[in-house]
C-alpha cells in the first residue's frame, strides 16, 4: 500500500471553522487540493494506504469494548440505507486496489479474511465467512452486527448517514459508526439535526447559520472534500470522551505531538433524501507536518488567529505558548 497522504490544510495561515466543500471528482470536476504535497485534486472516498492495519486495531478494540457508544440508527429509511450502503460497498471495493471486492451481495476483503452477504434494505449480515489473509489475525472471532457495521470495519473511514425529510426539510444524523471520534460522543449527535450537531464546535455560527443551502449542495451537488485540523498530544485514532483520563492536559512534548487531519467526503443520493459523510483521520508527527520554515510559519499564523474558544475546544490553551515557541524556533 502507498505511503499514507500528507495534507497540510494550516497553509493558508489562518484557522477557520467553514464549509471548505471541495469539489470531489477526476479531470475537470475534480478541485486542485492547494495543501496536498502534489497540488492534485482527491477522485476518492476511500484511502487504503499504508496505515490500513493500524485503523483496522483501533476499530477493532473500540468495537469490543462499547460499540454502542460509536454507532446507532435513527430513523433511517430502508431506501437511504440502500443507497448508502451500496455507494459504500462498491465504492470501497473500487478504492482498494483489488484488496476488497463487491458483486452486488457478497463483500469480500483479502486482506482481512472474511466475506459476507449484505442485506442492503434491511442491514443485515448473512453467511459470514472466513478465511487465510495476511491481516486475518487482527479480527479473531469479532462479530458484526450489521451491514453498515460489517463495512465500517472494513474501512478506514468512519461512516456517518445524514437524512433529510423531503416535506420539512429537517435533516437529522440517521446513522453512525464513527469508531475514531476525535474528543466527541456519537450518541450526543444521533437523531440531531446539522445546527445540533455542530453547534458544540468553537466559531461554527456562521456555517450553521447556512444550514439549508448546505444540506441541499450535500445532498445534491456532491460529491465534495473538505479538511479539518488540530494538535494531538497522542498517537491514538479512538478519543470517545468514554476513553480519555480527566485531568490536566500532558505538557507540550514535540516528541510526542501531532497534526491531526481529518479528510472528510460527503456524498449525496438526491432520490433517497440523504447523504453518506465519511471521516478518515491521519496523524503526522510534528516533523513530519512542519518540514520546512514556511510550513513551521504557516501553522504558528494559523494556531495565532485561533479565538480563545478554539483553542479550549482544541485542548491547546495548556500547550499553546511552548507549541509556538517551537514553531517560531523552526520558521527563522
Amino acid at each position: 500500500m502507498p505511503a499514507p497522504t500528507v495534507y497540510r490544510p494550516f497553509l493558508n495561515g489562518v484557522y477557520t471553522v467553514s464549509a471548505g466543500l471541495l469539489r470531489l471528482g477526476a479531470g475537470l470536476a475534480g478541485q486542485p487540493i492547494p495543501w496536498r504535497e502534489d497540488g492534485a485534486a482527491e477522485t476518492h472516498t476511500f484511502a487504503l494506504e499504508g496505515d490500513y492495519k493500524r485503523f483496522v486495531v483501533s476499530k477493532w478494540a473500540a468495537h469490543r469494548r462499547a460499540l454502542h457508544e460509536y454507532a446507532g440508527e435513527a430513523n433511517l429509511s430502508p431506501e437511504l440505507r440502500v443507497a448508502a450502503l451500496e455507494f459504500t460497498a462498491r465504492t470501497l471495493a473500487a478504492d482498494s486496489g483489488g484488496a476488497m471486492t463487491w458483486d452486488g451481495q457478497t463483500f469480500r476483503n483479502e486482506l482481512l479474511g472474511w466475506k459476507a452477504r449484505l442485506d442492503l434494505r434491511w442491514g443485515g449480515v448473512q453467511d459470514l465467512r472466513r478465511f487465510g489473509a495476511p491481516l486475518a489475525g487482527l479480527r479473531a472471532d469479532l462479530e458484526p452486527l450489521g451491514a453498515l457495521d460489517f463495512l465500517g470495519l472494513n474501512a478506514p473511514e468512519d461512516l456517518a448517514i445524514i437524512a433529510r425529510d423531503p416535506q420539512t426539510g429537517r435533516d437529522w444524523l440517521a446513522a453512525t459508526h464513527v469508531l475514531s471520534p476525535e474528543r466527541w460522543d456519537p450518541r450526543d449527535k444521533l437523531g440531531r439535526d446539522f445546527v445540533a450537531v455542530h453547534s458544540p464546535v468553537a466559531g461554527a455560527g456562521p456555517m450553521n447559520a447556512t444550514v439549508s443551502r448546505l444540506v441541499d449542495a450535500v445532498i445534491g451537488r456532491g460529491p465534495f472534500v473538505r479538511f479539518v485540523w488540530g494538535i494531538a498530544l497522542d498517537y491514538w485514532l479512538d478519543h470517545h470522551p468514554a476513553t480519555l483520563e480527566p485531568g490536566e492536559a500532558a505538557p507540550f512534548d514535540p516528541d510526542t505531538a501531532f497534526v491531526r487531519v481529518e479528510r472528510q467526503t460527503l456524498t449525496g443520493f438526491p432520490a433517497a433524501h440523504g447523504a453518506l459523510f465519511t471521516i478518515r483521520p491521519y496523524l503526522y508527527p510534528l516533523e513530519v507536518a512542519v518540514q520546512t520554515p514556511a510550513q513551521a510559519r504557516a501553522l504558528a499564523a494559523a494556531l495565532r488567529t485561533m479565538t480563545p474558544g478554539q483553542q479550549i475546544y482544541k485542548g491547546l490553551r495548556g500547550i499553546l505558548p511552548n507549541l509556538l515557541i517551537w514553531l517560531d524556533e523552526r520558521a527563522l
